[in-house]
């Protein structure tokens, strides 16, 4: 099954990229007027492309795939980086502000306008449409790469969160089929609780703090975390959308969750464990979520375990968070044509069709990745495919991270669900926390 990633940039990370200035770099690519242009042709005998990429994020087999063929295409070779997590963002940020920075790198996708800020990466709305090579990019990895109406880094692969149930514990209740609407999802699980009443059961069990999931409700009313305007950020749950699904996230999760839930997050106590126990009959988790499961407790095969995205009032899935990686490429590279050409080769439908989804297992950067991976997927890993058809992401905001690092967030919906603090009142407090630490820089 696909693997998941931390999404969240650290707050010293972020201030080194502030500080980098006068970033530039040679070469056509850096020269462009900013109408739309094809990748430039590039020739690269006798050089080498640095490329940095994550532990874990890319098998072998895919980066050699890509490799293989920009050599073939433009005669350089590649020098390949792995890069360990602990203490990522600190050496990204140095890298970037060296004159002589890697060339591409593997970014968490809302880890990418903090290194946009002040030119560390290269503009590549030029190339947007050569770069898309004709499909349309998941809007949760191509909105946290769009900084003030400017492309930063291309899309690479996403993982995707969507319902994890036991179909054991549903057909006990009557419910064989996955539920595609609200209506029919909030039927099944009162069929559940009906048949499960041990006061320590949730029929779906929702962590008040875990925002990822209360953030699908809010996008479902038409809500959103945070607008910008000519670069000022305005927080956006004061609005009567936002707060309409805040409301909906409260009533859900009251009625379907654990009283002791409403305070805490999904690793305290551990949800995959909780369902693993049979204390649940759905959580909402990433792809990897599947397996912990399974080895928690062996007797839940997958014929046991059913995946579906969580239908919305709107009438479609509710919007997810992706998390995943873009292709960044140093303001300061030395080979930005180069890199660009290594770039569109990584992005292209044949390495995101045949390698990121058919060997590494990744949901493909695209919709039409999506729709052309159908065929060869598992019934497990159809629901969190479809979800990521549907998507949103966090502010492509330079201080997203303090907010995400400081948990103010998590709070917010953890004082929405257990009632501590009205809706409208916690929402407009929020607010005027998002506007100040977004506007900061400013």
């Amino acid at each position: 099954m696909p693997r998941t990633r931390s999404t969240a940039a650290s707050a010293l990370g972020i201030a080194a990229v502030l500080a980098l200035s006068g970033c530039g770099s040679s070469g056509d690519a850096q020269e462009s007027s900013g109408a739309p242009a094809a990748v430039p042709a590039a020739e690269g005998e006798g050089e080498t492309l640095t490329v940095w990429v994550m532990d874990g994020d890319y098998t072998d087999e895919t980066i050699e795939a890509i490799n293989t063929e920009f050599t073939e295409t433009v005669g350089a070779e590649v020098e390949v980086e792995v890069q360990q997590w602990e203490g990522i963002t600190t050496k990204v940020s140095t890298a970037l502000s060296t004159s002589t920075p890697p060339d591409v790198i593997d970014l968490g996708n809302t880890q990418v306008p903090g290194y946009a800020a002040n030119g560390a990466l290269l503009d590549l709305t030029p190339y947007k449409e050569d770069l898309q090579q004709g499909r349309t990019w998941l809007a949760g990895l191509e909105e946290p790469a769009t900084v003030d109406g400017s492309l930063y880094a291309v899309p690479g692969f996403a993982g995707a969160r969507a319902v994890i149930y036991n179909k054991e514990l549903w057909a006990a209740a009557g419910i064989t089929e996955a539920p595609t609407t609200t209506e029919e999802l909030t039927a099944a699980l009162d069929a559940v609780a009906a048949a499960n009443t041990a006061p320590d059961f949730s029929p779906f069990y929702l962590p008040g703090q875990y925002w990822y999931a209360g953030m699908q409700w809010v996008w479902d009313a038409g809500g959103d975390i945070a607008t910008s305007e000519d670069g000022t950020w305005t927080g956006g749950f004061s609005s009567p959308e936002a707060q309409e699904g805040l409301e909906a996230f409260k009533a859900f999760q009251n009625a379907y969750s654990t009283p002791a839930s409403q305070t805490v997050d999904t690793l305290s106590p551990d949800q995959v464990q909780l369902f693993a126990d049979g204390k649940t009959s759905a959580i909402l988790a990433t792809a990897g979520s599947v397996g912990l499961i399974q080895e928690a407790n062996p007797a839940l095969t997958d014929d046991s375990l059913g995946t579906f995205p969580l239908p919305g009032t709107s009438g479609a899935t509710q919007p997810v968070m992706l998390g995943g990686s873009d292709w960044g490429i140093a303001a300061r590279s030395e080979n930005p044509d180069l890199a660009l050409a290594w770039t569109k080769i990584a992005a292209s439908p044949a390495i995101q069709d045949e390698y990121v989804f058919g060997v590494d297992g990744w949901i493909p950067n695209s919709t039409e990745g999506i729709e052309a991976a159908q065929a060869s997927l598992d019934p497990l890993q159809q629901g969190f495919f479809t979800a990521a058809l549907v998507s949103k992401a966090t502010p492509a905001a330079a201080d997203w991270p303090t907010i995400e690092g400081d948990k103010s967030i998590n709070e917010l919906f953890s004082a929405v669900a257990s009632g501590s603090t009205d809706v409208a009142a916690a929402a407009e407090g929020f607010d005027e926390q998002l506007e100040s630490t977004l506007n900061s820089g400013r």
